[in-house]
Order: structure tokens, then C-alpha cells, then sequence
């Protein structure tokens, strides 16, 4: 199991590697789309607007529980088991596009809480599902580019965010 995540991360440093710090616009876009997933900001805002409209009151509540579910399994429970170092530590990239994160990097957070509210989207067939999970996948492909994470985390964060999601949904029903 171990030479299958190493190689995934490898196969995904390589890519980040041809790409990353090569292109300002790409770094600049990379940053944005990161810090709006910084906390579930964006998942937050889109909670909110949904509140604002009566009928998707349902969906704000699940999207916020299932955010706050990735967040309490991922942040607070497994990466602390896993205890895995981020990859700017273990391979010494001593130009960081962000600030450091202080927390370990299994699972990717961003990532979980976007798959969390792109599940919660997908499963109760809301409009603009497409346009949902293009930023989770944006928000995560940017955890890789600015050199956080492991594909192996990203990953990860996809298959905790999905559950969660999975997870409230199927509550509420």
C-alpha cells in the first residue's frame, strides 16, 4: 500500500513540478482560489445565500453540517492519527507561494470541505452543480499546485468529503 501512495505522489509532484512558479498569473490565480477555500469561506458564503432563499434553507443547513463533518473527521481526528508531514517540509521547497500551514497534511481540509459541499449539491440536485464541483476541483488542484499537499491527500480529502456529505444528506432524507 505504501509503494502505491508513493508512487501517486510522485506521479502528482511530477506534474506540479513542470508548472509550478512558472507562470505569475497561474501563481496569483492558484492563491486566490486557495485562500477561498481558506476556513470553507466560499462554502460559508454560498450557505448564506442559500438561507436567503426559503426553499434551500435544507440545503445551506446540510452543506454547513456536512463542511463542519469533514472538518471535525479530517482536522480534528485523522490528521492527528496520520501525523503526515506537508510536502515543502519533507522535500525542502524553500519558496512557498502561501504561508506555511501549521497543520499536518492528511487528509487536505480544503479539499474535503469542497467534495463535502459538492456531494451535498450533487445529491439533492441543485442548479448549478456543474459550476460546484468545478471549484472543488479548482480548490484542490490548487492544494497541489501551491505545494501543500500530496495527491494522496487530495485524494483523501475527496473520499472524507464525499462521505460527509454522503453522510448528512442521507440524514436528512
Amino acid at each position: 500500500m505504501k509503494d502505491l501512495i508513493y508512487k501517486i505522489d510522485a506521479f502528482g509532484e511530477k506534474i506540479i513540478g513542470f508548472i509550478y512558479n512558472k507562470n505569475k498569473f497561474l501563481d496569483k490565480l492558484m492563491i486566490a482560489i486557495t485562500l477561498s477555500g481558506d476556513l470553507g469561506i466560499i462554502w460559508i458564503i454560498i450557505s448564506f445565500f442559500l438561507f436567503s432563499r426559503k426553499k434551500y434553507t435544507n440545503v445551506a443547513i446540510m452543506l454547513l453540517l456536512a463542511i463542519v463533518l469533514a472538518s471535525i473527521l479530517g482536522e480534528g481526528i485523522i490528521k492527528h492519527i496520520v501525523k503526515r508531514r506537508r510536502p515543502f517540509i519533507k522535500n525542502k521547497i524553500a519558496k512557498l507561494l502561501i504561508p506555511h500551514p501549521g497543520t499536518y497534511s492528511f487528509p487536505s481540509g480544503h479539499t474535503a470541505s469542497s467534495f463535502a459541499a459538492a456531494t451535498v449539491f450533487i445529491r439533492t440536485d441543485m442548479r448549478l452543480t456543474s459550476l460546484i464541483v468545478a471549484i472543488a476541483v479548482l480548490i484542490s488542484f490548487s492544494r497541489l499546485y501551491l505545494r501543500v499537499h500530496y495527491l494522496s491527500d487530495v485524494i483523501g480529502g475527496i473520499i472524507l468529503g464525499v462521505f460527509s456529505g454522503t453522510i448528512i444528506v442521507t440524514m436528512f432524507s
